[in-house]
């Protein structure tokens, strides 16, 4: 058998995650109304490039044989994210109407029941024994409080005073929290040992970070160049900036302050990160996640089909897709 992609995976499953919540939409009841027509215009408009609502299924094919009864865990991790991901545009100051019929503070209340009661109510819904319905909602409470801790840490970070660890913990915090929250509600879910389940967590830190890499990366190449414009502290930043000598230190977070009105200033700096040496430093870091990923799947074993498809999306994630010399292209769309 030909091992399962989470593409493969989520084409014959996202009816059914989309039937998860629209029947804890339903479950809100007829005095709702607003709010769950709130939460479907900020589900609608909130489209993700790559499905990883899929991952806790994935968790729970590797270790049961099994993805269905995940199903409503990839529910809460759409929901989730959804939520967080607006929250994370306006903290950046880029709370504009989502979608049609939708302003701002609307969106701002639909996130914050998207996110947070909406997940509750798909896990208390479930015929679980009671310590595990608890369980999993400690674990969706405590991936909220690691998640906004690593985004108010990255939202106060200071260029100069950046390196490679304080920016690695921050997105172990903002992104690795998440999907190690995820992760361990499926182990949980699975019905593994405290021991295992931990191993899960680890494999969702070091994910995590791989896919904040991975989006950083997908900034410069698409042009967007939000990171330069919002002033965050990237890895590649923190990382050009910690091997730099001590003027071009200095200069470093000049650029980046300049980078938020100038197109001059963000074409210089991103000269600087997309430079050959500092590429080549960036590629070993991640291959170093990489390696980490592997080697916590190899120890969990498990079902060989899922197995390999969570390989394949670690792969996916630490690809190495910024080149030397791009930023002249990624400035002009930006």
């Amino acid at each position: 058998m030909n091992p399962t992609t989470y593409e493969d995976l989520h084409r014959e499953v996202s009816a059914d995650i989309d039937a998860e919540i629209d029947s804890a939409l339903l479950g809100l009841g007829p005095a709702a109304d607003e709010v769950r027509a709130a939460i479907r215009r900020l589900l609608h408009h909130q489209k993700f490039a790559y499905p990883l609502s899929v991952l806790p299924m994935l968790v729970h094919g590797v270790e049961t044989g099994a993805t269905a009864p995940a199903c409503p865990l990839a529910a809460v991790h759409l929901l989730w994210w959804t939520s967080a991901c607006y929250l994370d545009d306006l903290a950046d100051g880029h709370g504009t109407s989502p979608a049609a019929g939708l302003d701002p503070a609307e969106a701002v209340l639909a996130a914050v029941i998207g996110g947070n009661a909406l997940p509750v109510r798909i896990v208390r819904a479930q015929q679980l024994p009671e310590a595990v319905r608890g369980a999993l909602i400690a674990e969706l409470m405590n991936g909220w409080i690691t998640a906004v801790e690593g985004q108010l840490a990255d939202m106060r970070g200071d260029v100069g005073r950046a390196t490679r660890n304080s920016v690695l913990t921050a997105y172990t915090s903002k992104s690795g929290g998440p999907y190690a929250m995820i992760t361990a509600m499926a182990s949980i879910l699975a019905g593994n040992s405290a021991r295992r389940t931990e191993l899960w967590r680890d494999f969702g830190d070091v994910f995590g970070v791989l896919w904040q890499i991975f989006n950083d990366q997908w900034d410069i190449t698409t042009g967007r160049n939000e990171d330069l414009r919002n002033g965050t502290v990237t890895y590649l930043l923190a990382s050009v900036l910690e091997d730099a000598p001590p003027r071009l230190r200095r200069h470093i977070p000049e650029l980046a302050e300049a980078a938020a009105d100038s197109a001059a200033a963000r074409s210089e700096l991103l000269a600087l990160l997309l430079a050959p040496a500092a590429l080549d430093r960036y590629r070993e870091d991640i291959g170093t996640h990489r390696a980490r990923a592997h080697r916590i799947l190899d120890e969990l074993g498990g079902n060989g089909r899922y197995s390999a498809a969570l390989r394949r999306l670690v792969d996916l994630s630490a690809q190495m897709i910024l080149t030397p010399g791009a930023h002249s292209a990624g400035v002009r769309a930006g």
